[in-house]
């Protein structure tokens, strides 16, 4: 089995430049380039992130967003990092069962979290 996240996008070329950098700490790479679709991929088992170009913007709240979890305790560090590369922050850190977490947006206003678990949990928010 294998998962596909799906994200629609306007520019999927500046959404691939931003999302490869963002993921560069998981080694993601671009893979299939055929329009509307560009994928990009990480080691096994970490899901396929597929971009697909669509012509409207995005209007409203995401139903499902990416939480990304870098093994580091420094959310404040990721964040920065993020942030020079396109994201914006929507939230300050938030706290929630030892999980601690803040709210960024990519360049297109797509909605995802950088997270850390509490010490020993290896399972998302």
């Amino acid at each position: 089995m294998q998962i596909v996240v799906t994200l629609d996008c306007v520019d999927t070329e500046a959404q691939a430049r931003f999302w490869l950098a963002a993921l560069a700490p998981l080694e993601y790479r671009r893979a299939l380039d055929a329009p509307p679709y560009l994928s990009l991929t990480g080691p096994a088992p970490a899901p396929i992130l597929l971009l697909q170009h669509v012509p409207e913007p995005k209007h409203g709240k995401n139903r499902m967003h990416l939480d990304l979890d870098f093994g580091t305790a420094d959310l404040a560090v990721e964040v920065d990092r993020l942030e020079r590369l396109g994201a914006q922050q929507s939230s300050g850190e938030q706290t929630e069962h030892g999980f601690r977490w803040v709210v960024l947006t990519d360049p297109e206003g797509n909605e995802f979290c950088v997270f850390s678990p509490p010490s020993g949990a290896s399972t998302a928010k």
